[in-house]
């Protein structure tokens, strides 16, 4: 299978949910009762914070700017 950008794209999304519910599963199973300041449980929270900022942020529309296109409302000039 030829390697390009979208297949690299599909298998992070597939990386990031695995990630993702294996995160679940250990936050799932923390054992109770957990403290407010209990370090571990808080960084298993954070990393699952990043994996779903990772996630949103393939998701997500992108706009880059154009001579044609200066702002995401211009609309599309055709010549």
């Amino acid at each position: 299978m030829i390697d390009t950008y979208q297949n690299c794209i599909i298998a992070a999304r597939a990386e990031l949910a695995m990630a993702r519910q294996l995160l679940q599963d250990e936050i799932s199973s923390y054992p109770s009762p957990i403290a407010g300041c209990d370090a571990q449980f808080n960084h298993l929270l954070a990393e699952r914070q990043k994996v779903l900022t990772a996630i949103r942020s393939l998701d997500e529309f992108v706009f880059v700017p154009t001579p044609r296109t200066p702002t995401p409302h211009a609309g599309v000039e055709s010549r």
